[in-house]
């Protein structure tokens, strides 16, 4: 599939320079920034939907269950 895309000059000149570095296209680097912004923004629609089935309650109630004790010496800060 092919895209006409209209950027700025100084973004296309930023896309080439790193293109350039990284030894990609500029296609392939923007699919790959494309790509990156759309698992982004995926990734928080699932977290804001698994949120909104947690319970403050619950949680707390979880946490009630560990015991009282001394973290591990290699969880220390």
């Amino acid at each position: 599939m092919t895209l006409s895309l209209r950027l700025p000059n100084s973004l296309h000149r930023a896309a080439r320079a790193l293109s350039k570095k990284e030894g990609a296209s500029i296609n392939q680097l923007i699919a790959s920034a494309l790509a990156e912004k759309i698992a982004a923004i995926d990734a928080e629609e699932y977290l804001l939907k698994r949120a909104e089935k947690g319970s403050k309650e619950a949680f707390l109630e979880a946490l009630a269950k560990i015991p009282d004790a001394p973290c591990d010496e290699n969880d220390q800060i």
